[in-house]
């Protein structure tokens, strides 16, 4: 049976100070008054039932995920106690599935994406679950077409195609510096990492006991206990002591290069936004001739290229001369950078004391 798990954790720092640890970006209203996780969850209507879809999130955020997803029941959110990066993320969902489902198969998606057209989506996803029904071995990644030589994403290098919807996959690369992102664009043949998959339960949990056994041993007995009264004492027991490491680095790395798994990519064309900064963030919103983006209440002269997101519509932010800048009031905090130093928020954010974050 087709499955689907959006990723929801993390503590959105690079969107401080909208998103706290309290309520992280994607529980934040951020487009159009709707949050990227109620996106997200809506953007599967009609590819996986609403009885077949999970999120995956840390456990202080579960109220909050269940009241912004009406169509979300308590079983169907996945709290981790703790995080522990993207491998146990996924690894906790095959767990469980598979402790209900044997023949399970499972679309990872992420809460920070806003992709267009929902039908492309759709017909890519149909693609990737095919293939894994087709061969439950099987392990498939979605390519992104680059728009640009990015350096903040990771890539994927293609191989051989296998039909008209995917093709072997070469290796993953990790964030390259500009020139080799240059040479990636110029060959044509790698796409951007979009950070989702499709697995079958049984053989996700097959190659992390193959590639990261210290943690295959850990989910498997969360899972082995996931019906029965001892759940949430062996998760709670278990989870911490799991090692924390990437999706890509302990599982797809190692499949790639491995020739008795076969990893494929869905090229993915479609209009996508990783909402992963500010400077990403602005894009959501239309510019004015100027190619100023205002979400809240602001008044420009003179500006340029100027972003400002306000979350209390009685404060007007007024700016005169301003060039390339982004400036956020939320709550107590206004933040002011230039849109090429939106990637050094996190690191603002790790200087703070816990009281602003």
């Amino acid at each position: 049976m087709r499955h689907a798990m959006i990723m929801a954790g993390g503590s959105g720092t690079r969107l401080w100070p909208l998103s706290r640890r309290a309520r992280p970006k994607q529980l934040v209203p951020l487009v159009e008054g709707r949050s990227l996780l109620a996106i997200a969850f809506d953007r599967l209507a009609g590819i996986v039932p609403d009885a077949n879809r999970w999120v995956c999130t840390g456990e202080p955020h579960r109220e909050a995920v269940l009241d912004t997803l009406d169509d979300l029941d308590d079983d169907h959110v996945l709290g981790e106690p703790c995080p522990r990066d993207t491998v146990n993320a996924v690894g906790f969902t095959a767990a469980v599935l598979l402790a209900q489902d044997p023949d399970a198969v499972f679309a990872v998606l992420t809460a920070d994406h806003l992709i267009t057209p929902v039908d492309r989506f759709g017909a890519c996803l149909d693609h990737g679950f095919s293939l894994v029904e087709a061969d439950p071995t099987r392990m498939v990644t979605f390519g992104i077409t680059p728009t640009h030589a990015a350096t903040g994403f990771g890539y994927v290098e293609l191989g051989d195609p296998m039909n008209d919807h995917a093709a072997k996959v070469e290796r993953f690369v990790e964030k390259p510096d500009a020139d080799t992102a240059a040479t990636y664009i110029a060959a044509g043949n790698f796409k951007w990492n979009s950070g989702m998959f499709v697995f079958s339960a049984r053989g996700f949990m097959d190659a992390i006991a193959r590639y990261t056994p210290e943690a295959a041993a850990g989910l498997q007995r969360i899972g082995e206990a996931w019906n029965s009264s001892d759940r949430l004492n062996m998760l709670n027991t278990v989870y911490p002591t799991l090692p924390k490491i990437s999706v890509d680095y302990a599982v797809m790395e190692p499949a790639s290069a491995d020739s008795a798994v076969e990893v494929c990519c869905v090229p993915m064309d479609v209009e996508w936004l990783d909402v992963g900064s500010w400077e990403a963030a602005a894009e959501t919103v239309t510019p004015d001739a100027s190619g100023n983006r205002t979400s809240g209440t602001a008044m420009h002269l003179d500006s340029t290229n100027t972003f400002v997101h306000s979350d209390d519509p009685d404060h007007l932010i007024a700016t005169i001369g301003c060039e390339d800048l982004i400036i956020v009031k939320a709550g107590d905090v206004t933040l002011v950078c230039p849109r090429s130093a939106t990637q050094q928020v996190k690191a603002l954010v790790d200087r703070l004391p816990d009281e602003r974050r």
